[in-house]
């Protein structure tokens, strides 16, 4: 239980409304609403003071873990005073620009995606219809298309890495929260639970069903152009369950990065450390490779295979990369 709803357990159960709590401590009744409401929090001369109105002990109100009966005051370790502080306003501004920015993150990362979408569609026209687009313009065109939307999805990351800066430590470093903020987040991200899942269940689904198109086409032995569209169609399904789960899973994160849990809990942080360029080094050798290939080959309408593949090898890359440093630790 966190501060705001003790406050407003005791006020109820002596009978007061908010009016009679703020009389008592002297302050107004908005106060009081925000007390209760987790907006704000009552300083330690308050804390006091509502401590000797409800007969309850300060432990009672500060430690969120005791429920019912006050305990002895413990004293904190020397090694807390090595830790940034992190305020319920620096908390509460992090996770409004942090869910702000989530669906637009979410679409600059879908833009990378769908980059090559006009490359696919030309290369597949020129080998379909030649005498529409020559396979030269239709590699030439769609290279510039797809250079344009990763150029612009970049530009936002930086500006919104800028933007970030002032929280970089929430990630990357340890530090510990002012009374009364953890159990904020932690009713911010229950209240948030619900919709994570259905997210994700819809981002689930949007994978299962993305081959789908690609699978009918080729029970029914449509033309290579059939297919070229069907691929096309693919990757906007990945890119919209992309959208999802971003969108989710930074919505999410900002909260456990707060709690500093799961992937954003004090191990996970020295291991990130240690990957944190693995996605930029893979995508930009992919992206080397299919250029290089398709402009060697000048077979524009073939080598959008890379990409798919390319996704699903990620995982791989992934898994393998984790498995090596678990080795390396335990050796």
């Amino acid at each position: 239980m966190i501060l705001a709803e003790k406050i407003t357990a005791l006020r109820k159960k002596v009978g007061w409304s908010q009016e009679e709590l703020a009389y008592q401590m002297g302050v107004s009744r908005q106060s009081v609403s925000k007390w209760e409401s987790g907006t704000s929090i009552p300083d330690l001369e308050r804390i006091l003071k509502l401590s000797q109105v409800f007969g309850v002990s300060t432990d009672y109100l500060l430690k969120e873990e005791i429920e019912t009966a006050p305990t002895a005051v413990t004293q904190e370790s020397d090694r807390d005073e090595e830790y940034k502080m992190v305020s319920l306003e620096t908390a509460n501004e992090f996770m409004e620009i942090k869910i702000r920015g989530a669906k637009k993150v979410a679409s600059a990362v879908a833009a990378y995606i769908l980059s090559p979408l006009v490359l696919i569609f030309l290369g597949g026209l020129s080998e379909f219809k030649e005498n529409y687009i020559s396979e030269g313009m239709a590699g030439g065109f769609g290279v510039v298309v797809l250079l344009l939307i990763a150029g612009i999805a970049t530009v936002f990351f930086v500006t919104y890495g800028l933007k970030m800066q002032p929280y970089e430590y929430l990630e990357n470093e340890v530090f510990r929260l002012e009374y009364g903020v953890e159990g904020i987040v932690r009713k911010r991200m229950a209240e948030y639970e619900g919709t994570y899942r259905i997210y994700n269940a819809a981002g689930v689904f949007l994978c299962i069903i993305c081959a789908l198109p690609l699978l009918i086409a080729v029970a029914f032995g449509s033309s290579y152009f059939v297919y070229v569209m069907c691929v096309e169609v693919l990757l906007v399904i990945i890119a919209c369950a992309v959208f999802l789960f971003i969108v989710a899973g930074e919505k999410k994160g900002c909260f456990q990065m707060l709690l500093q849990e799961e992937e954003y809990g004090i191990e996970k942080k020295l291991e990130k450390k240690r990957t944190e360029h693995l996605n930029a080094i893979y995508w930009s050798t992919i992206t080397a490779v299919y250029l290089g290939i398709s402009f060697l080959t000048k077979n524009w309408g073939k080598t959008w295979i890379i990409w798919p593949c390319a996704g699903i090898m990620y995982v791989a890359v992934q898994a393998i990369a984790a498995a090596l440093k678990n080795k390396k630790m335990k050796d």
